[in-house]
């Protein structure tokens, strides 16, 4: 297998049309698993980790850009803290330290498992994900990305570069459920916040559907919105959890991320 390491975005996607069967790999926490287990064999992996363009954030007017190349650990400074609060939140519970030391935004987004923790503080935010290409970059809602488990609208010349999002202000939080607080896929996860500047309440919850699913109501149904969450839901029945209990779950967790936004 060859290994490349372009410096810039350009030389990424100019080898990506070359070899159009290589893989992209930065944080490699998704793909060298699959490597180890030999369920991918690319003929050539393009590692992103000297592509600069790809790293850090910065504002852009209102307008927070994440760099797809942005590890967890990155996200959990002070300045993003009160940016996103409930992605940092997110952040925190990911894995190991090593694992949030490698893994990346772009990452998360690339492998869209049902299961990522980033996916439900970015869609609770209305994120939006810029694609490049030789042919050039597009822009697409989160909400649209994501097609399926662990399936996206990412083309096969495509790379991930940034997310941006206008930070709401908004009180929010994040919660997982699983065997234990680390080194854990969710049974299931939420990220709520509440917005009274738009008179609304947003939730977006993970593990309990095809993919991380947005869900809104105005502030005056708060009440009901716990039942709202948990309808939306489409949980299956696996080693980590039935359907029911995920359900019962997100109502709960739900009900507990109001309180904590309320206070």
């Amino acid at each position: 297998m060859d290994v490349h390491a372009p410096r810039t975005i350009g030389e990424a996607l100019a080898l990506k049309q070359e070899l159009a069967e290589a893989r992209f790999v930065q944080g490699g926490t998704d793909v060298l698993v699959e490597l180890n287990f030999d369920r991918s064999r690319p003929p050539a992996l393009i590692v992103l980790d000297e592509v600069e363009e790809l790293r850090g954030w910065r504002m852009e007017g209102d307008v927070l850009v994440l760099g797809a190349g942005l590890t967890y650990t990155e996200v959990m400074v002070t300045p993003l803290a009160r940016a996103v609060p409930a992605l940092v939140e997110a952040s925190r519970s990911v894995g190991s330290p090593q694992i949030r030391n490698r893994g990346t935004i772009g990452g998360n987004l690339g492998t869209g498992s049902p299961a990522g923790d980033a996916l439900p503080p970015l869609l609770v935010e209305g994120a939006v994900v810029t694609l490049a290409s030789v042919r050039g970059s597009r822009t697409l809602p989160l909400a649209d990305f994501l097609v399926g488990p662990k399936e996206t609208a990412l083309g096969a010349d495509e790379l991930i570069t940034e997310v941006r999002l206008e930070p709401s202000g908004a009180a929010q939080t994040f919660m997982k459920v699983g065997p234990r607080n680390a080194m854990v896929i969710a049974v299931c996860s939420l990220s709520l916040a509440v917005d009274r500047e738009r008179g609304e309440v947003r939730a977006a919850f993970g593990s309990a559907a095809p993919v991380a699913t947005l869900v809104t109501a105005p502030l005056a149904d708060a009440d009901a919105f716990p039942d709202a969450v948990a309808d939306a839901a489409r949980p299956i029945d696996d080693v980590r959890g039935s359907a029911d209990y995920r359900r019962h779950a997100l109502r709960v967790l739900t009900q507990r991320a109001l309180a904590r936004c309320a206070a």
